[in-house]
């Protein structure tokens, strides 16, 4: 049995390119016979940046139900809520100390971050890459999935383990990095060479799951092509359309040379429509589910499930790093 974990922060809404990019494979990976899946909600990292309270215990309570409805198992996925488990800040204090401040300063996300908030840039940007790997470290993990963005803080999770490892004797299991079958790479609808994303200022570039189905429809029928009005996949000349055909192939599991072929005599808004009618069953689908979890006590269930499991396998970690060290009086 292999141990994965990964997280998420609570932070806006899930797009449509979050579900056919990265949620489909968790949603895979949990239904693997010898995967024991672990999936927090990250809401300690959030704080790096500044949040309003309300709207951060809902974007909690609306993510976890979302991921709920988008099909997250709790028989074989156990979900809980990071700030719930004090063992995370606990671990990464402990490894805060660990960590070189040149190390940290080093991080390309601390550096990108440092240099859009000019001003009054947190503490917490700093540091939370050893939360990070506490944040792994608790649970023995083997394998965390991993994009682009995090292979670097994987990195030093493995260096921060093996350096406590080297210090304290053999404490932490090295996690390796899970590659997940590639995702389908969903870009923005008004400006197709950039990546979908729900902060971008242009609600017309993303469709949320949450969206109205009317709203989502406008917004396919919407999206920037071009002039030629052949449905053919072409990255450089066609990004628009090819961008379409990349979320029709993510929802239908067709190959895109074949959905090429099924459209070859029509027109942009033929496509477009049919597109639209997918993509708005899967998010009437979701948003069923979603209306049920946000008001039912099932959520407070799974969630209160999931805490109890973590928070009993990583007390047993945090007792065994505590005595490494020297701390408290046992």
């Amino acid at each position: 049995m292999k141990r994965i974990i990964t997280g998420i922060q609570p932070s806006g809404n899930i797009t449509l390119g979050n579900y056919l990019g990265a949620i489909k494979n968790l949603l895979a990976l949990q239904n693997e016979e010898d995967v024991e899946l672990l999936v927090f909600i990250a809401d300690l990292h959030a704080i790096t940046v500044p949040q309003e309270k309300l709207k951060l215990k809902q974007n909690i309570k609306n993510l976890a139900a979302l991921y709920l409805a988008c099909g997250l198992n709790p028989d074989k996925a156990h979900l809980f809520i990071q700030s719930e488990v004090p063992c995370h800040n606990q671990l990464g204090w402990v490894l805060e100390c660990n960590s070189y401040i040149g190390e940290l300063e080093r991080m390309t996300q601390f550096k990108d971050k440092k240099a859009k908030q000019t001003k009054g840039v947190s503490a917490g940007l700093l540091t939370y890459p050893p939360l990070m790997a506490a944040d792994i470290l608790l649970y023995d993990v083997d394998y965390v999935p991993v994009g682009e963005d995090q292979k670097q803080h994987l990195e030093l999770t493995r260096n921060l383990a093996e350096r406590f490892n080297n210090h304290y004797g053999d404490t932490f299991k090295i996690p390796e990095p899970y590659i997940t079958k590639v995702g389908a790479k969903i870009m923005s609808l008004t400006e197709p060479e950039k990546k979908m994303s729900k902060s971008d200022p242009n609600p017309k570039a993303y469709i949320a799951l949450l969206d109205d189905l009317n709203i989502a429809r406008k917004k396919i029928m919407s999206a920037v092509t071009d002039s030629d009005g052949k449905v053919k996949y072409d990255l450089e000349n066609k990004p628009g359309i090819s961008n379409l055909l990349s979320i029709y192939s993510a929802l239908t599991e067709k190959p895109i040379v074949e959905i090429e072929k099924q459209y070859e005599n029509s027109n942009y808004a033929t496509f477009k429509s049919d597109l639209a009618n997918l993509v708005c069953d899967l998010l009437a689908k979701i948003q069923e589910r979603y209306k049920y979890y946000i008001s039912s006590n099932d959520l407070d269930l799974v969630l209160n499930s999931g805490r109890d499991l973590a928070y009993h396998l990583a007390s047993r970690k945090l007792q065994k790093v505590y005595r490494k060290v020297g701390l408290g009086r046992n």
